[in-house]
């Protein structure tokens, strides 16, 4: 029979043991991004001149990953800023310039307005390129089509690219019409649906495996991939990706509610609920009212500014796992079915990526009926998307 004090000191030792245990599965499942995994791309940049494609949201752990690069004594050369810049302030479709750092003293070379792809003097003297960029998953989202154009640059130049993957907060559906060729833009460069389900890291293999660069050629490409990461998962963005998704509402919201941005109802950009409510100075298109006004750093001039708008609030509304046409069409009918409710026709298509979904909208087909339409392409989309998935 075991002394009092064994079985004491047995009874703490088998505590300590759970608690350790514990701890370790904990860890097990935590996520890690892909900018945490030093121990797989330090290795990787050692005595190379480094640039990178980053923004305010290559942040991990409180820190901009260009310090953590610094601090391990890799040699940051350059810096290129997407829409809305290095710093994340400026607002949609504002011009940026060129600048240098005044933290790091490093130059900062914008890819946005008419620059939007990398020259070779641009990539001149790199050996490697980092994305680290925090995206929503919407194909009009620009900071992909930034990817897009880096990929396509370091693949003429001979320069190595690293994809430093990150959550996609709406990873968990993939929905709406597929883009079609000839509706290409800066707001939509591949033939993925408005909602494509992928983190960048997989996009970025699809956009290299289905050879969508100029003239198919390749990246050399690396991504740096997640732990325990699973698209079905809630992820809550820690900084907001660009001035008007503030929150996960928003970004929830997003590739619903900017097809608005073609007509001229408000989507809340000029408040502080930007992509949560909707409005127009008409008391037709409900009770709920806002009043859209210039917000430095988040919308300098919004639509309806200075006027009194008269519409709905999405703040507590259920959200569901796919693309929504409710509130346009709701809105669209709100307004006796005004064929100048799309104000900006040729706007409106490269949002959709097609000229078929206004053709359907004014033909007055059902969401459910216009989304029959797109199901076959999606059936097409989901094959070649489920042979580029990294995670589950």
């Amino acid at each position: 029979m075991c002394p009092p004090k064994t079985i004491i000191y047995l009874f703490f030792i088998s505590i300590l043991f759970t608690s350790c245990q514990s701890k370790a599965s904990e860890d097990d499942l935590k996520l890690r991004l892909g900018c945490e995994q030093r121990e797989e791309y330090l290795p990787l940049l050692l005595n190379k001149k480094v640039g990178l494609l980053v923004n305010h949201t290559s942040v991990v752990n409180g820190v901009h990953i260009v310090d953590t690069l610094l601090a391990q004594n890799i040699q940051v050369t350059k810096i290129f800023a997407p829409e809305h810049g290095f710093r994340g302030k400026a607002d949609a479709g504002e011009q940026i310039d060129d600048n240098i750092d005044s933290k790091t003293g490093i130059p900062v070379i914008s890819l946005y307005g008419k620059h939007k792809k990398p020259t070779r003097d641009d990539l001149s003297g790199l050996d490697v390129v980092i994305f680290d960029i925090q995206d929503v998953g919407a194909r009009f989202y620009t900071y992909i089509s930034s990817m897009h154009y880096m990929m396509e640059a370091c693949a003429e130049n001979n320069v190595k690219m690293l994809v430093f993957d990150r959550p996609n907060p709406n990873g968990d559906y993939f929905d709406g019409p597929i883009l079609k060729k000839e509706f290409k833009s800066f707001v939509g460069m591949h033939p993925i649906p408005v909602v494509h389900g992928l983190t960048v890291g997989e996009l970025a293999q699809m956009i290299n495996g289905e050879k969508w660069l100029k003239d198919s050629i390749q990246c050399d490409l690396t991504i740096l991939e997640m732990d325990n990461y699973q698209h079905d998962m809630s992820y809550s963005l820690p900084i907001k990706p660009s001035p008007n998704l503030p929150n996960d509402i928003s970004i929830r919201l997003y590739p619903s509610l900017c097809f608005f941005e073609a007509t001229d109802v408000s989507v809340g950009r000029g408040t502080y609920m930007p992509f949560q409510v909707i409005g127009y100075p008409d008391s037709t298109f409900g009770e709920f009212t806002f009043t859209p006004v210039s917000i430095d750093g988040m919308s300098k001039y919004p639509p309806q500014q200075d006027k009194l708008c008269y519409g709905v609030d999405l703040r507590n509304e259920p959200l569901s796992h796919r693309l929504s046409l409710s509130y346009l069409l709701d809105f669209y009918k709100k307004s006796s079915y005004n064929e100048s409710f799309i104000s900006n026709e040729r706007w409106f298509n490269l949002l959709a990526g097609t000229d078929k979904l206004l053709e359907q909208i004014k033909s007055g087909l059902t969401e459910e009926q216009i989304r029959e339409t797109w199901q076959v392409e999606l059936d097409k989309y989901a094959k070649i998307r489920n042979y580029y998935l990294i995670y589950p």
